[in-house]
C-alpha cells in the first residue's frame, strides 16, 4: 500500500469525528450533483452516483438533501452548475499531486488552489505534468481481524478484483473501476465489512519520504487541500514509512 493510501485510510477513519459537517455536506452535495449531471439520476445505472450516495449516507446526510442534489444534477430542480477541474503540481519533496475540484467559479478556485500550493511549499504545474503517474482504480480496505487472507482472496478474486495485498493490520484490495461494486457486494454478501471502498487514483510510482520534517510538510499540505470546499479529492504519490507516517499525522495506522 502506498503511503498516500494509508494516509487516505487514516483520513477516512477520522473523518466522521473530525470533519466540519457543513463543509462535508457541501462537498458531498457537489459530488452527487455532478455525478447525476454526467451519468443520470438512477444510481443503479450510474456507479459514480451510487458511490456518492453511499458516502453521503456514511456522513449521515438526510435523504431529502440527497434527493434534491440528484434533481439539481438532472435538471429537475434549478441550481448551481458545477464545473469539474483538474489541477496538477508538486508538494514538498518533489511529490506529485493531483487535485480534483468541483466549482461554480473556475477563476476563483484556481487562484485559491495556487495559493494553497505556494503557501505550503509546493508549486502548481501545467496540464499533463503529473496526471500520467496516476491510474483510476477501485480501492477497498479490510481490517485483518475481519477475515483470514486465504478466504478473503478467494472471495475478492472470484468477484473480479485485480489484487490483494496484506499489510500489518489490514488488507488492501484493488480493482478496475467497473469491478469495484461487484467486489464490494461480494464482501457484503460474505458478511465482511470494509474500512473504506471507493474509486481513487493510485500512483504507478512513488517518492520515498524518510524524514519526519518533510512528511509533516506534505501532510499539512494535503490537509490544506482537502479542507478547501471546492476540492473533492487530492491524490499524491508519497511513500512514507509507517512509523514516520503515524508520528507525523498524530494518528495510529490501521
Amino acid at each position: 500500500m502506498s503511503g498516500h493510501s494509508k494516509w487516505s485510510s487514516i483520513k477516512h477513519k477520522k473523518g466522521a469525528a473530525d470533519a466540519k459537517r457543513g463543509q462535508l455536506f457541501t462537498k458531498l452535495i457537489k459530488e452527487i450533483t455532478a455525478a447525476a449531471k454526467s451519468g443520470g439520476g438512477d444510481p443503479e445505472a450510474n456507479p459514480r452516483l451510487r458511490l456518492a450516495i453511499a458516502r453521503a449516507k456514511e456522513g449521515n446526510m438526510p435523504k431529502d438533501n440527497i434527493e434534491r442534489a440528484i434533481k439539481r444534477g438532472t435538471g429537475e430542480l434549478p441550481g448551481v452548475i458545477y464545473e469539474e477541474v483538474l489541477y496538477e503540481g508538486y508538494a514538498p519533496g518533489g511529490v506529485a499531486v493531483l487535485v480534483e475540484a468541483l466549482t461554480d467559479n473556475k477563476n476563483r478556485t484556481t487562484a485559491e488552489v495556487r495559493n494553497i500550493f505556494s503557501r505550503n511549499g509546493g508549486n502548481l504545474a501545467g496540464a499533463g505534468s503529473v496526471a500520467w503517474i496516476f491510474q483510476k482504480k477501485g480501492y477497498i480496505l479490510v481490517e485483518k481481524s475481519r477475515v483470514e487472507e486465504e478466504k478473503l482472496m478467494e472471495i475478492v478474486l472470484g468477484a473480479g478484483a485485480e489484487d490483494l495485498h496484506a499489510e500489518e493490520s489490514a488488507y488492501e484490495i484493488t480493482t478496475l473501476p467497473k469491478d469495484l461494486e461487484a467486489v464490494k457486494q461480494a464482501l457484503q454478501q460474505a458478511g465482511i465489512s470494509s474500512q473504506s471502498a471507493e474509486l481513487t487514483m493510485l500512483p504507478t510510482s512513488t517518492v520515498p519520504v524518510n524524514d519526519e520534517a518533510t512528511a509533516k510538510k506534505i501532510l499539512a499540505f494535503m490537509d490544506a487541500l482537502e479542507e478547501h470546499e471546492d476540492i473533492s479529492h487530492a491524490y499524491a504519490n508519497f511513500d512514507i514509512p509507517d512509523a514516520i507516517l503515524a508520528s507525523a499525522s498524530g494518528s495510529p495506522l490501521l
